[in-house]
């Protein structure tokens, strides 16, 4: 079962962590490509618009066409290097101590249901340096993410932000900026809210001095310590997902038939999770979703392995006489669990390798559970389709 065979945690036997590899040979589907075409010739035409005599390229090297950019910035030691680590890597929130400043931009290649790319930009290099392609940097972001550490000096980030915003405003206007308040952990809620508050009104009232009303900023207050960069890091990656209303719609359905509480298309390998249905996210509800993954993929690295063929044949053999995949009513990953407290079900279904629906079930809904799988075969069916929409669209 694919979902079973992406151990996203494996340990050596000296106990070191070793996770998963950042690059590797599988490309799936990438719905953000076609929206990432229309944001590419957007940005060709604004640049040719300044300087008629200047056409663009692409971005050079693993920056190809095609593959969004989530952009890391910020002061020194703010966070950002932890929080692509632990996101992205799985490296454990206590590692990440030991972690040295990036010297230098750090290009890592994500390949999951969608394949993109994370740029960890080192604080004390200057963008603005004529040495520097910008078309290369901001030619095809998808979200620059502006990291702030709220438990330090602060206002010397806002003002480099400010100046950044000012500066691409004209050439780059459709980048997204999301700010992340970060290392919140510790902080009372009211404290929280209050660097929130005042973060946010520094940078609206300097961006509206200088003309630039109704920017595209998002704040966010988050921490590697918690389920909050997680959640920020969800919000982002669905503002890249073109069919993210389509997602939407069937989960809300399968919610209605169904009885969910809560339902979740998980991306497996980060926990992130790219839809939902549209009622409130609750989170303790999304963090006993994402951890019901942690637990079923650390059940698959004790049973997920390869069986060898002699073993096989067996299962294939007398007195039955099938091949494996029929003789499972399934053949993606399934799981159910039950919560003690409340006694509301967890249903877990794989939808493909990549991605997998997790739903809440309301209290009471075992007599109802035979209709519930057939909800989630037919939910997962179209997104599936939806898909594959998608990637005939793109070969096209």
């Amino acid at each position: 079962m694919p979902l079973l065979e992406t151990g996203r945690r494996r340990i050596k036997l000296d106990r070191s962590y070793n996770g998963p590899p950042r690059q590797g040979p599988v490309r799936h589907i990438s719905p953000v490509q076609l929206t990432l075409e229309r944001i590419h010739e957007q940005n060709r035409a604004n640049v040719q618009r300044i300087d008629p005599a200047r056409a663009p390229a692409p971005a050079p090297g693993a920056a190809a066409r095609g593959k969004p950019r989530l952009l890391l910035m910020g002061q020194r030691r703010s966070g950002k290097s932890s929080i692509s680590s632990v996101v992205f890597h799985k490296m454990p929130p206590n590692e990440t101590l030991f972690l040295e400043s990036t010297a230098r931009i750090q290009k890592d290649s994500m390949h999951s249901f969608m394949d993109f790319q994370v740029w960890d930009f080192p604080g004390q290099v200057d963008w603005a340096d004529p040495s520097f392609d910008l078309d290369a940097i901001f030619g095809e972001i998808g979200a620059l993410i502006w990291v702030i550490d709220a438990q330090d000096e602060y206002l010397e980030a806002i003002n480099r932000l400010n100046s950044t915003i000012l500066n691409l405003q004209p050439t780059y206007p459709n980048i997204n900026i999301e700010v992340f308040i970060h290392k919140v952990d510790g902080l009372s809620d009211d404290y929280k809210l209050d660097i929130q508050r005042d973060v946010t009104q520094r940078i609206q009232d300097e961006l509206s001095d200088h003309g630039v009303e109704n920017a595209p900023i998002n704040f966010h207050l988050t921490s590697i310590y918690n389920h909050s960069i997680f959640e920020a890091f969800s919000k982002v990656i669905q503002k890249l997902i073109p069919h993210l209303p389509y997602l939407e719609a069937l989960l809300n359905n399968c919610c209605q038939k169904s009885g969910f509480e809560k339902a979740y298309l998980f991306d497996v390998l980060s926990k992130i999770y790219i839809a939902t249905d549209s009622s409130p996210v609750d989170m303790p509800s999304y963090e006993i979703c994402s951890d019901y993954i942690d637990v079923i993929v650390d059940i698959s690295e004790i049973y997920g392995w390869n069986r060898p063929d002699e073993y096989i044949e067996r299962l294939e053999g007398p007195p039955w006489n099938k091949k494996l995949e029929h003789q499972v009513a399934c053949k993606d990953a399934e799981s159910c669990i039950v919560l003690t407290d409340g006694r509301r079900p967890i249903l877990l279904r794989e939808v493909n390798k990549y991605l997998a629906l997790v739903a809440v079930v309301k209290e009471g809904a075992y007599t109802k559970m035979p209709d519930i799988i057939e909800n989630i075969n037919a939910t997962v069916g179209g997104l599936l389709q939806i898909f594959e929409i998608t990637r005939r669209r793109q070969r096209a």
